[in-house]
């Protein structure tokens, strides 16, 4: 393969979840784990804690647990599960939808590939500086405001910039969704897993925050060199990148029609930059999640047609297009989500919890820090949704942690750690099989890529925690 080059043909190194890749298939992988699940049903005796409403939100108490009859799960529930999996699912599907619809209205109006064409040749010789800026806004955005699932967003527009860079879309979707992930992981003012979380612990919102800024320095640094360490890699050896047939044409340099930057374009990108920061402020502010994301990333690329004369037809065209270039990410939520319902009909989660909490109980206080974060990430598999594992975890880790002389500070770190050092791993995780789908990376393919990360920022983690447990990380 030739050396990277920077003039590319910009419809040749769109991301595309089509791209002709070895793997397995992740519709494979999620119906093979809701089998496994539905098995497990017959022989995993069911249980359940007393749940009631507190702020809005469904907690558990610890002390009510009791075995019940068991809910096996059927053929047809099986199947069944699919359906209801796209039902449990649907804001996230719909959001990924009406946002690849949008997207698609927006690239129609070529001012994201004149950009993508633009930056290459604004960077030459410097495109390595990109790495660590892009990563650091990405992280950040998970850290502050908790973005995760408006990744897939963000995905699709980075990874056809940095495959015209000359990197491939590992290292895109590293910047983008691990970057986010490492940065939710941290929480320093993340109000969906430590806000959450130190609620139910009884915590001032946000209280400890100087060691998690520390614990976000140090996952930084070690997720931006394991990145850089990738880019050097295949810089020497392009083999041993995920670029897709796309890429690889558009790297060999075929097509190099240039589109210029022009004033239209100038202002739709001006205009992009606004609406990300009024999102911004209206996750943080405003309480917008993914429905006012979408809507005014649709308005965005709305007016953005308008800006360069697009007839009607041309936009709705464009966004049915868009809407299609999604649709096997949006499929995959579905079936991420249909894991859960097996779950809940089978009645494991409370079991899986009852057993994971009598586990911690005869350890000493140094080892059970460690133990919270292995049980956290294990129930992570089955929960993956910050907001959701720590209303369904605190309820019992708080009084568990009370009991064995952990503080509660240590807790809430504990099962942040443990709900995002292995997001970017478990293929329940819909965000995450969705995000591969549209980049075009298989799954298989990206977890020998970041195993070694995931190992790195769990070694990183539970040195935080044998510190946190130390110097009695509180308040309280």
């Amino acid at each position: 393969m030739s050396s990277p080059q920077t003039n590319h043909d910009p419809e040749q190194i769109q991301p595309t979840m089509y791209s002709r890749t070895k793997g397995v298939n992740p519709f494979v992988l999620l119906f093979s784990i809701i089998i496994i699940f539905s098995v497990l049903s017959y022989i995993v005796p069911a249980g359940q804690y007393e749940r009631t409403e507190q702020d809005g939100r469904t907690v558990i108490d610890p002390n009510s647990f009791q075995f019940i009859e068991s809910t096996p799960v059927g053929l047809l529930d099986i199947f069944n599960s699919i359906h209801l999996g796209m039902i449990e699912g649907a804001p996230i599907i719909f959001f990924v939808l009406v946002f690849g619809g949008a997207l698609g209205i927006l690239n129609g109006t070529g001012a994201i590939n004149a950009f993508i064409q633009y930056v290459p040749i604004k960077f030459k010789n410097k495109e390595l500086l990109l790495i660590p800026i892009m990563t650091l806004v990405f992280a950040l955005l998970g850290a502050m405001i908790g973005s995760a699932e408006d990744a897939l967003v963000y995905i699709a527009i980075i990874t056809p910039l940095v495959l015209a860079l000359g990197f491939d879309k590992l290292t895109a979707f590293a910047i983008v969704f691990v970057g986010m992930s490492m940065g939710f992981t941290a929480g320093i003012t993340n109000p969906f897993n430590v806000g959450v979380a130190q609620t139910v612990a009884e915590l001032p919102t946000f209280s400890g925050m100087g060691l998690r800024i520390i614990l976000f320095i140090a996952l930084y640094g070690a997720t931006v060199s394991y990145i850089y360490l990738h880019v050097m890699r295949i810089k020497k050896n392009p083999s041993l990148g995920v670029f897709g047939n796309e890429a690889e044409r558009a790297i060999a340099g075929k097509g190099t029609t240039v589109e210029k930057l022009t004033v239209p374009h100038k202002a739709i990108l001006s205009l992009l930059l606004v609406t990300f920061i009024i999102m911004i402020y209206g996750v943080i502010s405003l309480g917008w999640f993914i429905t006012e994301i979408a809507s005014i990333f649709l308005m965005l690329s709305i007016i953005a047609s308008i800006i360069v004369r697009k007839r009607p037809n041309e936009i709705a065209d464009h966004f049915v297009s868009g809407c299609a270039d999604m649709i096997k990410g949006a499929l995959i939520i579905g079936i991420a989500y249909g894991v859960l319902v097996i779950l809940e009909e089978g009645n494991l989660i409370d079991t899986i919890l009852y057993y994971s909490a009598n586990m911690l109980e005869g350890l000493p206080p140094l080892l059970s820090t460690i133990g919270f974060f292995a049980v956290q990430s294990m129930i992570n598999f089955f929960v993956p949704s910050g907001s959701g594992q720590a209303a369904l975890t605190m309820p019992l880790m708080t009084p568990l942690a009370d009991m064995i002389g952990v503080t509660r500070q240590t807790a809430v770190l504990a099962f942040q750690l443990g709900d995002g050092v292995s997001k970017v791993i478990f293929p329940t995780s819909a965000t995450l099989m969705a995000g591969l789908a549209i980049a075009g990376i298989p799954y298989g393919r990206y977890v020998r890529w970041v195993l070694p990360l995931v190992l790195i920022n769990a070694t990183i983690g539970c040195i935080f925690l044998i510190v946190a447990q130390i110097i009695g990380y509180g308040p309280y």
